[in-house]
């Protein structure tokens, strides 16, 4: 049995699950990643970070996070954003640029959002340059494009 005030790790799913703002089974400590102290550190110059050795889940966990009543959520809210907005254009400026090169030294300080981000990117690169040199007869608009024309159809038709 635990004593009021135990201390334990367990999984954010039954995190989610025990937490109840009326009757407060838990409350919720945050990863130190979400805290002041590394707030301040993305605050002053998120690129230099290493999101997967700190959390290769950053923007994912860091939103579900924002689930359990903490007062720092705006704090770390307005941190996630500003991360992913600060560190987005690097992402995709060398998905652009990082042709024929080992990117592995670029991908290895990225969280998993971003590497799917930059591996999109390479491969939009790398679909226009098969097309420009002929070996491709089209090119063809992503899933992520060719799913959103569909949304906004359908909800046309409505």
């Amino acid at each position: 049995s635990f004593m009021q005030g135990s201390k334990l790790e367990i999984p954010l799913w039954l995190a989610k699950g025990l937490h109840d703002s009326k009757r407060r089974i838990i409350s919720v400590e945050l990863p130190k990643i979400y805290k002041e102290a590394w707030r301040t550190v993305f605050s002053a110059d998120a690129s230099v970070v290493d999101l997967h050795k700190m959390g290769p889940y950053y923007y994912g966990f860091g939103s579900q996070l924002l689930n359990f009543d903490n007062l720092e959520n705006p704090e770390i809210a307005q941190t996630i954003l500003q991360t992913f907005i600060s560190r987005f254009r690097r992402i995709m400026d060398s998905s652009q640029n990082a042709y024929n090169e080992d990117t592995s030294v670029l991908v290895a300080r990225m969280d998993e959002l971003e590497r799917n981000l930059f591996r999109a990117g390479q491969k939009g690169l790398n679909d226009f340059q098969y097309w420009e040199k002929g070996q491709a007869s089209q090119i063809t608009a992503s899933s992520v494009v060719q799913n959103y024309g569909k949304r906004k159809f359908t909800d046309m038709d409505g």
